[in-house]
């Protein structure tokens, strides 16, 4: 491949980022002009990441920058956009573009409560932080930016700082991502002793001489690393506090992408560096991605807070895209790297779609919270009537979260199948078992979604209000819709150009060492049929899409035409015996989850609170009302996290009691120990 090193746009782009961030700050007294300074750079810069990434995955050359610190030979400030970091750049630029302009409306709201000019440079830096994370070829450099990113979205996360969970949620995130950082450099300072370089490609060049037992090292140390910023299951435990925490453009990229450069540093680390892997690295891949699917969306459903669900559906859609990556590093495991390449391209356009509806979502979330002033979905009801471009765009993006076709989950998820039935067909009889119950899970977890999304939608926007907030909701702004409009239509056209898509996708892992596929296992046909290995699956996503939109098409024609014209229909209110029709007669968050939470007790530990009020004190058996909670805790929180916190705790007193005692000779002893060490070690 040609590298370029003086490539001008790429340093033009972070040079855009840079003076939004530095023109918020001095635009900061005024909230208008920081608000709007911030959102167009950050629009501008987005254009053009996204016109480096696409002239990268077009032509195939990568852009490369090295500078060399010479009074830090071991810190060199490389970036290089191969294939790979191009998707990932591309798929960044497209959400931030989008989430920019949604925040240009979303942001006046703050206007003389928070710092305008300090959100706008965080939310610069932090985007700036993502591209470099992706784009970074040196593996300190790479730990600085991560570090920024880091940072930059937790004073994000704490940004409305006056309500005291953001606040809690902001220092769990602080705490869970710099474990992930240590853990991180770890595996990085490994690579380094046995591959005598930070650089990714010369470590890419050094893996295979590497022991076994330090690629395995380096490979868990990553997996968990990388698996927190992931939000993997059991690594998730700040996720779904964090992300409803921040302002709803910034947790739309914090969801959509920023998750996602855990992703991409797996793919990096586990298929491109440390070729060959071991087959029980997939496995081990597989089953964290089958238990993320399974328990994300059921912890969803359990859900209403409306953020803090779609912060769990994060985790159900990362969990799919390790059941990819893990297909991926089995395949490449047992030298079979066109069906290698099939589940890495499963991984990488679920990415991407992901990325898109996600995002969608949350934007469809912030208008709703916006207009009613509330994340609790037992508050929302009837809001359709009153938002309705909003309730238009979420439902798109319920469709395509749901796997709904032609909306683009639908490819995304089936091409993840495709792969897992290429692993039972593939591989020996013990991994076969494992591909078998990890279909059986990806498939339990499509239909737990459909029902969670009819929750969310049904709750929200269907039915009568169910409190006064949401009577008096309002549709949101045109830069906002704008936003959600865009992101909607981008659910369409990239369901209906998924072959196409999927067939550019496929060249991606050429450029990667552990999936060079010698021919390729997907193939387009001009009418844009997509097939797998031959005939071994086919799908035309343009039919599909002119099947779907027909029905509805039809059935409005017949209703309009093929019906007897002089036939008369009236619209009436819904008949309530007599009595008047008000919210308490819908059903519920709770009541809609509480049976399929039922089915899965054992799994998630449902407590059940009842509350009941009587007319009077004699009226024991005559009940006014009666109020059912139906709570769900974290296991995870409740059997891991905290009996850890008690214990580290519990050792931290000990350790202070013991060495501050308050005994003058005991200090004077510590002092001499140090020095001994010290002398010894000098010597």
């Amino acid at each position: 491949m040609e590298v370029f090193t003086a490539p001008g746009l790429l340093l033009t782009v972070f040079g855009v980022f840079m003076a939004g961030a530095i023109g918020s700050l001095l635009l900061s007294r005024h909230n208008k002009a920081a608000n709007y300074w911030s959102g167009v750079m950050a629009m501008i810069g987005s254009v053009g990441g996204m016109a480096v990434a696409a002239s990268v995955l077009l032509t195939g050359k990568t852009i490369g920058i090295a500078l060399t610190s010479s009074s830090l030979p071991l810190m060199t400030y490389a970036v290089r956009v191969d294939s790979l970091s191009a998707f990932f750049m591309f798929t960044v630029s497209l959400v931030v573009f989008f989430c920019s302009l949604y925040g240009l409306g979303y942001v006046k709201q703050y206007y003389g409560q928070y710092n305008v000019g300090y959100l706008g440079f965080l939310y610069c830096v932090f985007i700036l932080s993502l591209l470099l994370v992706v784009t970074a070829a040196n593996g300190i450099f790479f730990l600085i930016v991560w570090e920024i990113m880091s940072l930059a979205s937790y004073f994000l996360v704490v940004y409305e700082r006056k309500v005291k969970e953001n606040v809690k949620a902001g220092l769990l995130y602080l705490v869970m991502t710099h474990i992930g950082t240590g853990l991180i450099l770890l595996a990085f300072l490994l690579l380094y002793a046995y591959g005598g370089s930070f650089d990714f490609a010369a470590l890419s060049a050094t893996a295979g001489d590497m022991p076994d037992y330090i690629k395995s090292a380096v490979f868990l140390l990553g997996l968990v690393g990388f698996g927190i910023k992931a939000g993997v299951i059991p690594f998730h435990i700040w996720l779904p506090s964090a992300h409803p925490a921040a302002p709803s453009h910034v947790s739309a990229i914090m969801s959509g992408v920023m998750i996602k450069t855990g992703i991409y540093m797996m793919i990096r680390l586990f298929i491109d560096l440390l070729q060959p892997v071991p087959a029980w690295w997939g496995i081990v891949v597989l089953i964290l991605g089958a238990a993320s699917c399974v328990l994300g969306v059921l912890y969803a459903l359990t859900e209403h807070d409306i953020k803090r669900l779609l912060a769990y559906h994060s985790i159900e859609n990362i969990g799919i895209i390790l059941l990819g990556l893990g297909s991926a590093l089995i395949f490449s495991a047992y030298n079979y790297p066109v069906a290698s390449a099939l589940a890495l391209t499963a991984a990488l356009f679920h990415t991407f779609n992901h990325a898109i509806f996600k995002s969608l979502l949350f934007l469809g979330a912030g208008s709703v919270i916006h207009a009613t002033g509330t994340r609790d979905m037992e508050r929302y009801g009837g809001l359709m009537k009153l938002m309705p471009l909003t309730g238009l765009f979420f439902l798109i993006g319920s469709m395509a979260i749901s796997a709904l076709p032609p909306f683009n989950g639908f490819f995304s998820e089936w091409l993840t199948f495709q792969a897992l039935f290429q692993g039972i067909t593939l591989s020996g009889p013990y991994v076969a078992w494992v591909f078998i119950g990890v279909v059986a899970a990806l498939a339990l977890t499509s239909g737990l979604a459909v029902a969670c999304f009819v929750k969310v939608f049904g709750i929200t926007f269907l039915a009568r209000p169910r409190s006064a907030k949401a009577e008096s909701a309002h549709e949101v702004g045109r830069l906002m819709q704008a936003g959600m409009a865009a992101l909607a239509a981008a659910c369409l056209i990239v369901g209906v150009s998924a072959s196409w898509i999927i067939a550019q996708l496929q060249t991606i892992g050429n450029s990667l060492a552990g999936v060079e596929a010698t021919w390729p296992i997907l193939r387009v046909s001009e009418n844009q049929t997509l097939s797998i290995n031959s005939d071994f699956a086919i799908i035309s996503p343009i039919l599909i899409a002119g099947l779907v939109i027909s029905v509805p098409v039809i059935v409005w024609l017949f209703s309009k035409y093929g019906v007897n014209r002089n036939q008369k229909v009236t619209t009436n209110r819904t008949w309530d015996c007599g009595t008047e029709l008000t919210g308490r007669m819908e059903i519920t968050s709770t009541g809609f989850a509480r049976s399929i939470i039922s089915v899965f007790r054992g799994l998630l530990k449902p407590s059940l609170q009842h509350s009941v009020g009587y007319v009077d004190a004699t009226s024991r058996y005559t009940p006014n009302a009666r109020t059912v909670t139906l709570k769900v805790e974290d296991v995870y929180r409740i059997y891991i996290y905290l009996p850890a916190l008690r214990a580290v705790t519990f050792a931290s007193t000990k350790v202070k009691n013991l060495i501050q005692n308050g005994n003058i000779n005991a200090y004077i002893l510590y002092v001499l120990v140090a020095l001994i060490i010290l002398l010894g070690v000098r010597s």
